[in-house]
This record gives C-alpha cells, sequence and structure tokens, in this order.
C-alpha cells in the first residue's frame, strides 16, 4: 500500500477514538499532545491497525511512535 493510502486509512481509525476533523491530522500529528490520545487509546489502535494491514506491530516498537507519519512509517516497514 502506498503510504498516502495508508494515512488516509489512519485518519479513518483515528476518529474513531479522538474527536478530531480528519483534515487536521497530518504526518505530523503526535497522538497525545495533538489528538488527545490516551495509551488505552493508542494501544487499541495499534489493535486495530494488527487487523486493518494484517501485521504484527512489536509493544517496545510502538512506545517509539509518537506522530502519524512515524506509524505510517512502521507500518509499510512491517507490511515489507
Amino acid at each position: 500500500m502506498e503510504d498516502q493510502a495508508m494515512l488516509e486509512k489512519m485518519k479513518e481509525l483515528i476518529v474513531n477514538y479522538v474527536d478530531v476533523n480528519p483534515d487536521d491530522i497530518t504526518e505530523d500529528s503526535r497522538f497525545v499532545e495533538d489528538l488527545g490520545f490516551n495509551s488505552y487509546d493508542f494501544m487499541s489502535l495499534l489493535g486495530e491497525l494488527e487487523n486493518e494491514f494484517d501485521v504484527t506491530v512489536d509493544e517496545s516498537d510502538a512506545i517509539d511512535i509518537h506522530t502519524v507519519g512515524e506509524a505510517v512509517k512502521y507500518l509499510e516497514e512491517l507490511k515489507k
């Protein structure tokens, strides 16, 4: 999947967890500081991403993901 398509899918999933306009979400948006995620929401989102993209997210890697762009890049790596 190409980065832009994955970013759009990520936006669709993010708005299920936090009250934010998808048009306001960028690759630089930080999950906690900008989008208002708490750790439970973030882990739930990761679970949904695993199902959506048929990948397994390593929790030790997840703690290093702070922005939407980092999440997209990480998922792209897992898909390879």
